[in-house]
């Protein structure tokens, strides 16, 4: 099959779009990227988003981003088919993650029930209305009706990827919010993935407060790397009770989008430069995502291998403070693997598609804390459905 993948993370920067060929063939799943591209978000658009995520819009902006971003999400497939100089009639599948805009994994009480929740909007109905391709989304939500946090669910497709070669490797990856997984070498020991804590999300913001709006991160951590890691400001941000809670775990915007005004402040009180500031969020960021792995998963197993991915592998001041924590287990970005970091995330939603669709369970309990493996996704059906159908059935 061939099948987009859309995703946009919390770094709210714009819409990743890959087009894959996916087959699996007597348990075997092979994977071919075809294309991959990011669509960046209008400033005026990315202002907006964040005013909606921080709880400041309305109930009817929602509803209007809603569908505005679905059409978004239709015009990036287009233009992902189009650059591989292919026909919208070829695609089968389109997975769409759609965008973040809360997630709640703290149960709140109501009445004798114990609520958890995420919202992410780019309605895909709208995506499989306008290409005609038959579309997946809202993915997390089965998840958490089963009990679990909804996230981390990229794992899935970390397991998918890697080579079992008796191995055990941590796969990193660092968007707007980090996450780890544990892939052990043994195929019958448990998957372990969490969230760590905040990725490129607090730099990005503090990029463009302190440059009054000019730059959007924290280009390849230039910044930071004139900067000194100020101890005391650090271990004020390594006592956030995020950090130190036991998995499963999972955040956002929520808990690490919020305090950039609030380490401002404190960056203020201690009379630190912008770049000693800089210096030191990157070094929590680092901190963070080395704490929870020798915490939770290094103090009980043996790594072979961490492999890196998403937008924070081009800090190059971030890489290097990671490097230095986990040495000596060796550190390689997915390219060394023969895949692209940037397009990852697409990618998994692309596979959360085809295997969504084809029936097969495809949340991890052990990463989430689901009481049971679900079929993640809403089926939004296009003028390809019935074609897709017979496809299926005739795979089975």
């Amino acid at each position: 099959m061939k099948i987009i993948g859309l995703m946009s993370g919390t770094s709210l920067d714009g819409i990743d779009a890959a087009l894959l060929d996916i087959s699996r063939s007597r348990g075997k799943l092979k994977l071919n990227l075809l294309s991959f591209e990011t669509y960046p978000y209008s400033s005026k658009l990315r202002e907006k988003l964040l005013d909606v995520a921080e709880g400041n819009e309305t109930t009817a902006l929602i509803a209007h981003l809603n569908f505005y971003l679905g059409e978004l999400f239709a015009d990036a497939s287009f233009k992902i088919v189009s650059r591989s100089k292919t026909s919208m009639s070829k695609i089968d599948l389109i997975g769409s993650h759609g965008q973040t805009i809360w997630h709640s994994p703290a149960r709140i009480h109501e009445g004798s029930l114990k609520i958890h929740s995420t919202f992410q909007i780019g309605d895909p109905s709208v995506i499989a209305v306008r290409t005609g391709v038959t579309t997946v989304g809202d993915f997390r939500i089965a998840d958490i009706a089963a009990g679990g946090e909804g996230a981390p669910i990229a794992p899935y497709f970390h397991h998918a990827l890697v080579k079992k070669d008796g191995k055990s490797r941590l796969i990193i990856n660092i968007g707007g919010i980090s996450n780890v997984t544990f892939l052990p070498f043994s195929k019958n020991a448990e998957v372990l993935a969490f969230d760590t804590g905040p990725g490129n999300m607090l730099l990005d913001g503090l990029a463009q407060l302190g440059s009054d709006g000019r730059e959007k991160m924290d280009i390849n951590g230039r910044i930071a790397g004139r900067g000194k890691i100020h101890l005391r400001l650090l271990a004020d941000l390594m006592a956030h009770p995020f950090i130190i809670r036991v998995p499963p775990k999972s955040t956002g915007r929520e808990t690490f989008g919020l305090p950039v005004d609030y380490i401002l402040e404190k960056s203020l009180r201690y009379q630190i430069s912008f770049e000693d500031l800089m210096a030191t969020v990157t070094a929590f960021t680092s901190s963070s995502i080395y704490m929870n792995c020798d915490k939770f998963i290094l103090s009980k197993n043996k790594v072979d291998q961490i492999v890196i991915g998403g937008g924070g592998v081009r800090n190059k001041t971030l890489m290097s403070l990671l490097k230095r924590a986990f040495y000596p287990v060796p550190i390689i970005q997915f390219e060394e693997l023969g895949y692209d970091s940037k397009a990852i995330e697409a990618m998994a939603f692309a596979l959360f598609a085809h295997d969504s669709f084809a029936g097969i369970p495809d949340n991890i309990p052990s990463v989430t804390g689901a009481k049971m493996g679900v079929i993640m996704g809403k089926i939004c059906p296009g003028k390809n459905y019935k074609k897709m159908m017979g496809k299926l059935n005739r795979g089975r």
